[in-house]
This record gives structure tokens, sequence and C-alpha cells, in this order.
């Protein structure tokens, strides 16, 4: 069995064949996926999924960063309120990005660490959203790290500093279909991680992998991530598979 431990399946992308994509997954042996939340605009499809699909999908709740701005205190109450009202298997996804929005920093980094604080008095883990802002994202978490704080750093791109960094932090390292690209130099630093620290994940409907680049993403194609991993790090796919879903499993308690 594999886990997608971050995938967006809910979103408009999914609307036209939301069934046959999960029929997919579970033919692939994708049979659990975790759905981490945007913003206030995506809740009620979050959330929709995930009840007709309890045993299938566990959602998360959190603010993106991409989605923080003025009003970011606004939307955090949104997320304390569905926190409050619905049961979520971690806070996410959170973080802080410098690619697509640099306006609000300041703002993001603001969101960030609340929603950290959060998480830790739920004693939930964290997913987070790292892009051009690997030092802005590690010296907050390390700064929060009382020891109860665990996660992963979602869509790992990283070089082999940065991967140590995480995991002296306690976290673990999402990989997903940039793992399967050509120039990816991920291969060569995972060479050196032991898959103890490792999970899956697909981001879909984004970053599809090879065969499938260029494709909406989906959860079925966690395989092909599954299959690099086995490939680079020279264990049976069975094997990559049963530890990553432990890994998984226990953080998110599914």
């Amino acid at each position: 069995m594999l886990i997608d431990t971050h995938s967006h399946i809910y979103s408009e992308d999914f609307n036209d064949d939301i069934e046959e994509v999960l029929q997919n997954a579970y033919n692939n042996d994708v049979k659990k996926i975790v759905l981490p939340n945007i913003d206030s605009g995506t809740i009620k499809r979050l959330l929709d999924l995930s009840n007709s699909y309890p045993h299938v999908c566990y959602p998360l709740m959190g603010l993106h960063p991409t989605s923080v701005s003025d009003d970011y205190k606004e939307e955090l109450t949104v997320v304390e309120y569905w926190l409050d009202k619905h049961k979520f298997y971690g806070i996410g996804e959170i973080g802080v990005d410098l690619y697509w929005e640099r306006k609000h920093v300041e703002e993001q980094k603001k969101a960030f660490r609340y929603q950290i604080k959060l998480a830790k008095s739920l004693k939930l883990p964290i997913v987070i959203h790292v892009r051009e802002s690997f030092n802005e994202v590690y010296e907050i978490v390390k700064e929060e790290q009382d020891g109860t704080l665990g996660g992963i750093f979602h869509c790992f791109s990283g070089d082999i500093t940065e991967a140590k960094k995480i995991i002296d932090l306690g976290f673990l390292l999402g990989i997903g279909g940039v793992v399967t690209y050509k120039n990816s130099q991920l291969k060569d630093v995972l060479q050196h991680i032991p898959i103890n620290h490792l999970v899956l994940e697909t981001d879909a409907p984004y970053l599809s992998p090879e065969p499938k680049r260029g494709r909406r993403n989906e959860s079925a194609y966690l395989v092909y991530v599954a299959q690099k991993l086995s490939e680079i790090v020279q264990l049976p796919f069975k094997e990559i598979a049963e530890i990553t879903t432990v890994n998984a499993r226990k953080l998110f308690g599914i």
C-alpha cells in the first residue's frame, strides 16, 4: 500500500472525474490520500470530498502562504474555527513562499508561526510549503521546535545540507514527481538519506512525474515516484511502500 501525503484532488481540476481519479489511485495501491487545505475558498470542497470518502481522504487545515495578504488574520480566524468544528489530521499547507509572493513576506512569516503554535497546542503535525525560502522557514521552525513539533517539508528539492537540517529538526522529507525529472539533483541527495526519513506525495494536480509530465497529476501517479525512489536507493518497491507508509501512518495517525 502507498499513501499520498500531499494531494489537492478536491480542487476544481477534478470536478468532472473525481470518482475515476479515486478508483485509479486504488487500482495503483494508493489507499490513503492526505489533503492539505489552501485557504477559506477551498474548505467546502476539501470537506465535501473527505466526508464522502472518510477512509481514503484525510483533511488538513491551514492557510497557504500564497494566500496570505492584508486580511491574513481573518483567514486565520477561519482556520481556527474549523479546527474547533471538525477533525483534521494536521495543519497545512503552511510556510513561506518567496517565488510567487514577496509583497507580504512579514505577514507570511507571522501566519506561519501562528499556525505552528496552533499545531503544537493541538498536538498535530504540520505540512510545510518552502519555495525559495528555506532559510526563513528553517529559522522559524528551529525557534518553535520544543520537542513536540513534527511534520513534512513538502516537495523537498534541496541539497544534502538542507536535508540533514530538516532531519535534525525531527521532520520528514516529502518526495514527489520532481525526483523523476532528468535534470533533478534530488537523486544524488536521496542516496545518502535513510528511507525512514521520507514520505511520498504527488501535489496533484501539479508536478506530474515522468512519464506523465505535462498532464494533470493525480494520486495514482504516486507509483512512479515510488518506483524511481526504489531505483535510486536500490531497495525493493515493496520495502519502499512499507516503510514510507509506516512513516505517514505514524505522523498523521491514520
